[in-house]
Parts: C-alpha cells; sequence; structure tokens
C-alpha cells in the first residue's frame, strides 16, 4: 500500500494531511520539497503530520514546502481540525490540538465540519518573544530601509514570528518585491512571517502575504491574526475585524483578556495515495 494523503483548502491556502497512525514516511527537508512541488509532487503549501499523542492529547506537527517546520499555522490547524472530525478522531465539537506554537482551542461550528473557530491564544509585541534582534521593546511602528526604501514595520508572535508593514496601497507585486527581503533580514534571526496592511475602516482591513517558508500566499489563518492585532494594537480597528486576502475573508475577534478568536471555512479537496513509484524515489 502507498502512503495516503487527504488534501484541504482554507481560502485557497492548500494543505496536505498526512497521518502517522496509517503511514510509515520519512519527512525530511528534502521529501517535503518533492511532496509539495506543484510540478513534480502532489503541490500544496505545506504539510499537516498527524495525529500524534501526548499523554492522551492530540498533536500535530506543521511542515513547510521549503521543507522548515513552523510553529502554527492558523489555516492549516483548521484543516487538521476537520480532519480530525471527519476521520473520527474526536467526537465533541470542541476540544485541543497541541502544536509547536502552544495549545490551541477549537470550536466546530457547522454540522459539516467547513466552518471553524480556532482560540490562537495571545499576542506579544516584545522583541524577545518574537525574535527581534536588539534592546529588548515592544516592537511598534520602528522603521526598516529596505532596498532603500523605508517602511513601517509593527512585530508580533502569535506562537509563530509575523512583521505587519502599513501601506496605503498593497499588491501582489509589492508582496513579492519586499516579502523575502524583509522574511531573511538580519533583524529576525528566526526569519519572519510578512502582512502587508491596508486598513479599510474599523472593522475591515486587507492583507497580501508573504509567508516564512512558503513564499506568497493567498490566505493565513495566522497572518490574519497577526495583522488584525496590530491593527488593534496601533489604534487603527476595533475587537471585531474582518480580513480580507485574495483567497477570501477570515474573521478575528480580539477579546478583553487578549485571545484571539479565528474563524474562516475548510473544504475539502480530495483523498489521495502516492504511487509506488513516487514513495520509491523519496529518501
Amino acid at each position: 500500500m502507498g502512503i495516503k494523503f487527504s488534501k484541504y483548502s482554507a481560502l485557497g491556502n492548500d494543505y496536505i494531511v498526512i497521518d502517522p497512525l496509517l503511514n510509515q514516511i520519512n519527512l525530511n527537508a528534502e521529501n517535503i520539497k518533492r511532496i509539495c512541488d506543484r510540478n513534480f509532487g502532489v503541490g500544496s503549501d505545506g504539510i499537516l503530520y498527524g495525529p500524534e499523542f501526548m499523554d492522551g492529547r492530540i498533536s500535530l506537527r506543521i511542515f513547510n514546502p521549503d521543507g522548515s517546520e513552523a510553529e502554527k499555522s492558523g489555516n492549516g490547524i483548521r484543516i487538521f481540525a476537520r480532519y480530525l472530525k471527519g476521520h473520527g478522531y474526536v467526537e465533541s465539537s470542541e476540544f485541543d490540538i497541541i502544536t509547536k506554537g502552544g495549545i490551541v482551542h477549537i470550536f466546530v461550528l457547522d454540522s459539516e465540519n467547513s466552518r471553524i473557530k480556532v482560540d490562537m491564544g495571545t499576542a506579544s509585541f516584545m522583541s524577545s518573544d518574537i525574535p527581534v534582534r536588539g534592546v529588548k521593546r515592544e516592537v511598534v511602528r520602528e522603521r526598516i530601509v529596505v532596498r532603500g526604501q523605508e517602511i513601517q514595520c509593527t512585530c508580533l508572535t502569535i506562537g509563530n514570528p509575523h512583521c505587519v508593514v502599513e501601506m496605503l496601497e498593497i499588491s501582489k507585486e509589492s508582496a513579492k518585491g519586499l516579502g523575502p527581503l524583509l522574511e531573511n533580514n538580519e533583524l529576525f534571526p528566526a526569519r519572519i512571517n510578512v502582512q502587508f496592511l491596508k486598513v479599510i475602516d474599523r472593522n475591515n482591513i486587507r492583507i497580501e502575504i508573504w509567508e516564512r517558508g512558503a513564499g506568497y500566499t493567498l490566505a493565513s489563518g495566522s497572518s490574519s491574526c497577526a495583522a488584525a492585532s496590530a491593527a488593534f494594537k496601533l489604534g487603527l480597528a476595533d475587537r471585531c475585524i474582518k480580513v480580507h486576502m485574495h483567497g477570501g475573508a477570515i474573521e478575528v475577534e480580539i477579546g478583553e483578556n487578549g485571545h484571539i478568536l479565528m474563524t474562516g471555512s475548510v473544504d475539502v479537496v480530495f483523498e489521495g495515495e502516492l504511487s509506488s513509484q513516487f514513495e520509491k524515489s523519496l529518501l
């Protein structure tokens, strides 16, 4: 039998779920890159490897298409939650998932398991938490010069690192041009996810996304939470914010206790199996 997988999409952000209870696979960096390749593999924005169990609790590992491991992914977590419900691993509409970026609490909102809310935890703007080099401080509206252009950044972590750039106008081209330069800037020792932010009104923002380890992305749950948190921190938006992206919109609510609640949809794309020829080519 070949390696079985399930493919899902969350607003155009697509992930492959590989279940270690059904498969034996060496998920080294080269194999991850091969599987995620859109020309030579299945094609995806990453691999969700789980469920694994820690003291009876479900844990998830998240891999980027460049082979690196991510701490947290909002869209990936929603996708994995739908996989768990659809494959009978959980019965309740509320449950926890352990990620490298912390424990998240899941709320499945409909009978089809297609609309899911996630408590992503709280945000920190402290440089030592993100991390950002330099003296310990909140990284709020700091100026960085990139390719001769001065830009204003607010950085934070919600279990993974983010850099939010305020702009009057945003575009795919600017995200692709500035995104990799910021991701790999020497200020960020662990690299960083980048969101280019345009405020529409106090309850609506639009973002373009450059993801660490993945590149230009149509949608991102953690990026939505980070951009909404930054907009709220800067006084540009209220607690309930709809985040608009090319792939669709995510609803973000910042609670009085600081917890960030993200709600969005998940679609099943297909179930598949890697061919024996492809499987033999893996390292």
